[in-house]
């Protein structure tokens, strides 16, 4: 490693335009009490880690159930990725993104 830098790897969202197009229910539901996390336009990866923090945040609403029901797989495939990007295995990482993205496919639907 360089003493004065470093490389980085980043998931960055790609919506077509923001976070709210393209998965409103749950923008929606994550705007009543975490409004700034949706003005960020957080990539999915961001949102499934603070999966925790946002359990916490949305007790007794019906966004904390479907998130509960999916908590575990958010979380694995959260610290997965992590783990592939820090090891460089971008493939495999991105390979993972699809299956978060599939995940909260399914979230979303559950919200509607």
């Amino acid at each position: 490693m360089s003493k004065y830098m470093q490389l980085k790897t980043a998931v960055i969202p790609l919506y077509g335009n923001d976070l709210e197009d393209t998965y409103p229910n749950l923008a929606r539901r994550l705007s009543t009490l975490a409004a700034e996390l949706v003005k960020q336009n957080p990539s999915l990866y961001e949102i499934a880690g603070q999966t925790d923090k946002l359990l916490y945040v949305f007790d007794g609403t019906p966004l904390r159930e479907v998130l509960l029901r999916h908590r575990e797989d958010l979380r694995n495939l959260h610290k997965s990725i992590t783990e592939n990007l820090a090891d460089w295995n971008l493939a495999q990482a991105d390979r993972l993104l699809y299956k978060m993205e599939d995940l909260f496919d399914q979230i979303e639907s559950e919200l509607a």
